[in-house]
């Protein structure tokens, strides 16, 4: 556990410093995900986003555990 603590410290520590790069990938705006605008009303939700980040997470975590 403490090492899983320390490694998610570090990702959280580089991703805030490469986050000025980070933020011109277009997670978020990927075809798919559920943008609804109306007049007093907005609704976000990122679902594409969503999939792939998880299934980049899933696979470094089978890539670590081996």
């Amino acid at each position: 556990m403490q090492r899983m603590l320390i490694v998610l410290g570090m990702v959280m520590v580089a991703a805030g410093l490469a986050w000025p790069w980070l933020r011109r990938l277009p997670l978020g705006r990927l075809p798919g995900d559920i943008h609804v605008v109306r007049e007093g009303f907005s609704f976000h939700f990122p679902i594409v986003t969503c999939l792939i980040i998880s299934v980049v997470v899933s696979l470094l975590i089978w890539f670590f555990r081996r």
